[in-house]
């Protein structure tokens, strides 16, 4: 098992690499979301304002 995970003594950049690639997925995918639930309160905000003026 020690052996698979060296990957013949390439496994820290192996390794590093897949970490920080998870890494990026995750705040893309953190950002993405925090950006809806921006908008979206927006456009809520939007309509509502358009209802009270009406």
């Amino acid at each position: 098992m020690e052996e698979a995970l060296s990957m013949g003594k390439y496994g820290a950049y192996v390794w590093s690499s897949f970490g920080l690639t998870m890494l990026v997925f995750a705040i893309n995918e953190w950002r993405t979301r925090a950006r809806h639930r921006k908008i979206y309160r927006d456009v809520a905000m939007r309509i509502r304002a358009t209802e009270e003026k009406a």
